[in-house]
């Protein structure tokens, strides 16, 4: 039924969790395939040592980038259904049961599903999971709960059919792939379900630099998704950018001003420090969400304006624009 897809550069330990979860599974109905994306650090032996437990297959290609690796495993599967994972995904054991139950219901030709911080993760890690999903830091669209946005399934827990794939193709090599793949599959009039059930546990970055790193290019990306889709931005995406703007005037104002003007930033500190201690049950996870959650926004924030002015207002982003749209997948 399903074909596991998931591409890899140098995630030799991470492979290894996630095999040993999928290697768990209470429902065996899929394959997997790893496609090795150039890597310095292969992870063949890891792969080959599951193969009495697990329809696995290992692929080496040359390094293309993630999505390319991505339609390389398709074009190899063999399955009816595309389930794609990141490398730093543990897979719950009831996972396939729960997601073949909810398609057998319900069917729909591409889903999506949460993500979610697992116990023996490290408390970084649950904050950054904390700050990727509340409603107070991203209007709750990664966080499969309520939303401002129509939900969007991402790569790290997503599927869809092969006649989605023979209609709409594979993913374009892009930040923010899974979110151009989605619209792709909209726009070819298939539907979009989210199985809140079917969620993923997610290790995410490791450090606040890398995470800084990451969310920084979700806020360029946005803006790239624009010139490919320009009804695509909306409100939600450009609240970090105003989260930024607004910290910086009252900043501002606290100083040549008076102090009390920090007010509103304090009050959200203090909301956002609430909403981790409930979710977390942690004092020290909730005191450490507001750093990751400050990261988040500033750091999507900076990266979202920046690429506005470059690409919108300097009008830079034409040529990107018309690279990505050459490129496979499209």
């Amino acid at each position: 039924m399903f074909s596991v897809i998931v591409p890899v550069y140098n995630r030799i330990d991470e492979v290894n969790d996630l095999l040993a979860s999928l290697a768990q599974q209470s429902c065996k109905d899929f394959e997997v395939l790893i496609v090795e994306d150039g890597s310095t650090q292969p992870c063949r032996d890891v792969v080959e040592s599951y193969a009495d437990r697990l329809d696995v297959q290992y692929h080496f290609k040359a390094n293309e980038g993630r999505s390319i690796a991505r339609n390389y495993g398709i074009e190899r599967a063999r399955g009816d259904y595309f389930i794609f994972f990141d490398s730093d995904c543990v897979i719950p054991p009831d996972y396939f049961a729960t997601l073949s139950k909810a398609l057998h219901d319900n069917y729909v030709p591409c889903f999506g599903g949460p993500d979610a911080a697992s116990a023996d993760f490290s408390d970084l890690q649950k904050a950054i999971s904390f700050s990727m999903t509340s409603f107070l830091t991203t209007g709750g669209i990664r966080g499969g709960k309520v939303q401002l946005e129509k939900f969007v399934p991402r790569s790290f827990n997503m599927g869809y059919s092969r006649e989605v794939w023979q209609a709409v193709g594979g993913f374009r090599e892009m930040f923010s792939e899974d979110i151009d793949m989605s619209t792709r599959i909209r726009q070819a009039g298939f539907d979009i379900g989210l199985i809140r059930e079917a969620f993923v546990y997610h290790k995410r970055r490791t450090s606040l630099a890398k995470f800084a790193r990451q969310t920084y290019v979700f806020g360029m990306s946005r803006i790239t998704l624009k010139l490919l889709y320009p009804d695509s931005l909306k409100l939600v995406h450009c609240l970090p950018a105003v989260f930024v703007l607004g910290c910086l005037a009252l900043i501002v104002l606290a100083i040549v001003w008076r102090w009390w003007a920090i007010t509103p930033l304090l009050a959200y500190v203090v909301l956002l420090w609430l909403s981790a201690l409930w979710s977390t049950r942690s004092l020290k996870i909730a005191t450490m969400a507001i750093a990751t959650s400050f990261v988040q926004l500033g750091a999507y924030g900076v990266g979202f304006i920046k690429a506005y002015v470059w690409k919108i207002l300097l009008r830079h982003g034409r040529n990107e624009q018309e690279e990505i749209e050459m490129r496979r997948g499209k």
